[in-house]
């Protein structure tokens, strides 16, 4: 599609509702009148069909870390497609992107490619559950790990019943939840001690929406193997981003298997489980585990596919010094100091947060860490905010993940951070005018 097409977003929008459920294909890309529909992306940016310029926040859900379309990474998928795209056999290049990745996370000793993020977390389960010969996993209240039926309980913070129809009780009652704490973890092993594993976001819920302390990653750990139990991390978005090492090297910590995705494959469509050798070897066709070979099966058509890593080898590669992620960080920090300031000055009750390369936004009275409110009241605004602000937003050219989180790249820069501000600083008085804050 180019500039000169006549569709817009809009009649987009109503051609895709005829033919497609809700006219979307993630739950997360529905918005009323309609969502943007991007025509092209570079660097920080992208356009929509109708040529309108957004600096871009959301950069792929947050797979993009070194911007949209780096060259070395397109002209690496380019090369890749024009020698094999997908035969559905080994390749060599897939061998260059488990290296890098047990050279890089602290605690991979193997890895095994899935199709994608979500596939990565029910494959970690059930290696899990044959690993120990236990059925239950412990969850942290409010973490998501895909769309799953395994782990659709908790994934909402507070209520017990799964966000979801169509998940049986029978599966959801094998998921327990409990809160970040280490007290509450050892409650839940001492009433369930066929708990096979734990599985934690490095973050806290949501890429760090829901901030958690660096003690729960330790936490898990310690219970988890005090129990004969296994520890998950959930690395899908922190792996890279966080550190070179993914946010379980900041930690120090050592779980036994860790998931990854998005910018583990390079932007591209996949994922992976990483772990101990001991752990993986349940996948491995050469091992026999308590009668079966191999002990876990695993399949998936597009698994390690060399297009994706042709792009994944690079991006890795890019990434493997800190430079980016430090570049990226510093963007990020200085958004979050802006709308700190920017809150001050148009006297709203709230504050910018995050780590790393993210910032995520909390209006209401707070202790300037969100200390004592709960996961449920940060991750539910009121709906009018979310519209208004997300709208206010867009119509000066800035799109952000959600109305309230967002991730910087390396591509970003100062003059994009100025701009921005820009745009939240018009925001906020027209959402004050309003009434709406």
């Amino acid at each position: 599609m180019n500039k000169q097409s006549p569709d817009t977003s809009a009649t987009l929008f109503a051609k895709a509702r005829q033919v497609m459920p809700g006219g979307i294909s993630h739950r997360y890309r529905w918005r009323l009148p309609n969502p943007n529909y991007v025509d092209r992306a570079e660097g920080a940016y992208k356009w929509d069909v109708e040529g309108k310029r957004f600096i871009d926040y959301k950069m792929g859900a947050t797979s993009q870390m070194m911007g949209h379309c780096h060259p070395a990474i397109s002209q690496a998928i380019a090369e890749q497609a024009g020698r094999v795209i997908f035969a559905g056999d080994c390749n060599p290049i897939e061998i260059d992107w488990a290296q890098r990745i047990t050279d890089m996370v602290p605690s991979a000793e193997r890895v095994r490619f899935t199709a994608s993020g979500t596939e990565a977390t029910m494959l970690a389960i059930r290696v899990a559950r044959a690993h120990t010969d236990r059925a239950k996993i412990l969850r942290i209240d409010g973490h998501y790990h895909g769309w799953h039926d395994h782990l659709m309980k908790g994934a909402k913070a507070g209520p017990e019943a799964p966000p979801s129809l169509g998940v049986p009780p029978e599966i959801a009652d094998l998921t327990l939840v409990c809160a970040p704490d280490r007290a509450a973890m050892e409650a839940a092993f001492a009433e369930h001690p066929d708990i096979a594993a734990v599985i934690v976001e490095a973050s806290g819920a949501n890429y760090g929406a829901v901030p958690m302390v660096q003690d729960i990653l330790l936490a898990a750990r310690e219970v988890s193997r005090s129990h004969g139990s296994l520890m998950i991390l959930d690395e899908i978005i922190t792996g890279f981003r966080w550190a070179p090492g993914g946010r379980q090297a900041l930690a120090q910590v050592d779980p036994d298997m860790t998931t990854l995705a998005k910018i583990a494959t390079g932007g591209m469509p996949g994922g992976a489980l990483a772990g101990s050798a001991q752990v993986m070897d349940m996948l491995d066709p050469s091992v026999t585990k308590n009668g079966m070979t191999p002990g876990v099966l695993h399949q998936g058509t597009f698994n390690g596919a060399p297009i994706v890593a042709a792009a994944a080898v690079v991006m890795l590669d890019l990434l493997a010094d800190g430079q980016a992620q430090a570049q990226a960080d510093r963007m990020a920090h200085s958004i979050r100091a802006g709308l700190n300031d920017l809150m001050g000055k148009h006297s709203i009750p709230g504050l910018a947060y995050g780590e790393s390369s993210t910032f995520h936004l909390y209006f209401g009275e707070n202790d300037g860490t969100l200390n004592g409110i709960p996961a449920g009241t940060i991750r539910t605004p009121n709906p009018a905010l979310v519209s208004g602000l997300m709208n206010a937003l867009n119509a000066r050219g800035v799109d952000l993940m959600s109305a309230m989180s967002a991730v910087t790249s390396a591509a970003h820069t100062d003059r994009d951070v100025d701009e921005t501000l820009t745009a939240f600083d018009a925001a906020f008085h027209d959402l004050k005018e309003a009434r709406i804050l």
